[in-house]
């Protein structure tokens, strides 16, 4: 399942050709995805320009001269790409083996730049959906967020706040999405090596008598923004069925410390540790027993 840095790499790719976009015609190829398509969602879209581009949590955010949200879930194998355009550089949005029939939605775009164009979304499992709101606040899947990781609102001290008393697993806490919004298993395990963290030590450790953050649970805060930053940079991981707005696979799945790398040795300098791999909630959670602690 994409996590922030894939669905932020999307959208990054997507910006500079929909923002902006007037949308002449939608086509829906099929009644739903995972969930209906929202009743009316044709004709909202129909006419509109897409204003801006947004993410929040692992939610693309389509903002509409209308005042409307449309929101949009990529699920485990959705993806946008572009038709009928011709890009300056050489165009890596298309891939030719693209199977048209998880052709689901398409929008027929002008761009007061980039001319026409088409903008599909494709998803063989169809495990993605798309929302349409009057106002991003009347979404539930968008209510009781905790911060976005890279923004300012996050950091150790709002942690602390939320980590007093609470006797859940640090990997359990930082997947609850009203704590941080976004993080997956992913990075959540590549996190917690970095700061030297154990995920099943219970979230409360890490806060100080007092209620303020330990000095370990501000290395996780910048171990988390750390590998977000870098996995956005390195266009998010590929592991199964991932890829971005040009149709390209990520690379950060190159740079993962633990992720995945049972029986490895421990890439932290001086340690000899060896990548174990324990099940947290039905899901693998891979860490070093030598230098996290």
């Amino acid at each position: 399942m994409p996590e922030l840095p894939e669905v932020e790499t999307v959208r990054r790719g997507l910006e500079p050709y929909v923002t902006g976009a007037h949308i002449d015609k939608v086509t829906l190829n099929r009644k739903d995805l995972r969930f209906p398509f929202p009743e009316g969602f044709k004709q909202a879209l129909e006419g509109a320009t897409i204003e801006s581009t947004g993410r929040r949590a692992k939610y693309l955010l389509f903002r509409l001269s209308t005042g409307k949200t449309w929101l949009s879930h990529l699920g485990m194998t959705g993806a946008y790409r572009f038709e009928d355009f011709k890009f300056k550089e050489p165009s890596r949005y298309y891939e030719p083996d693209e199977d048209r029939k998880h052709d689901h939605l398409v929008l027929e775009l002008t761009h007061p730049e980039h001319g026409a164009m088409k903008l599909i979304y494709n998803d063989a499992r169809r495990f993605g959906f798309v929302d349409l709101y009057e106002h991003e606040a009347d979404s539930p899947y968008l209510e009781g967020l905790g911060p976005e990781p890279l923004s300012n609102a996050f950091n150790a001290a709002e942690m602390a706040e939320r980590f007093v008393g609470k006797k859940a697993p640090m990997k359990a806490a930082l997947l609850d999405q009203r704590v941080v919004a976004g993080l997956g298993n992913i990075y959540v395990s590549e996190a917690l090596h970095r700061a030297h963290i154990r995920p099943d030590v219970e979230a409360r450790a890490l806060v100080l008598k007092s209620g303020k953050p330990s000095r370990r649970l501000e290395d996780l805060a910048d171990g988390v923004r750390t590998v977000l930053i870098e996995a956005i940079d390195a266009g998010g991981s590929t592991l199964r069925d991932f890829r971005n707005a040009e149709g390209n696979s990520g690379y950060f799945q190159h740079r993962f410390a633990v992720y995945d790398r049972e029986n490895e040795p421990c890439p932290t300098p001086g340690c000899r540790g060896v990548i174990k791999r324990i099940v947290q909630s039905g899901r693998s959670t891979f860490f070093c027993p030598v230098c996290q602690h």
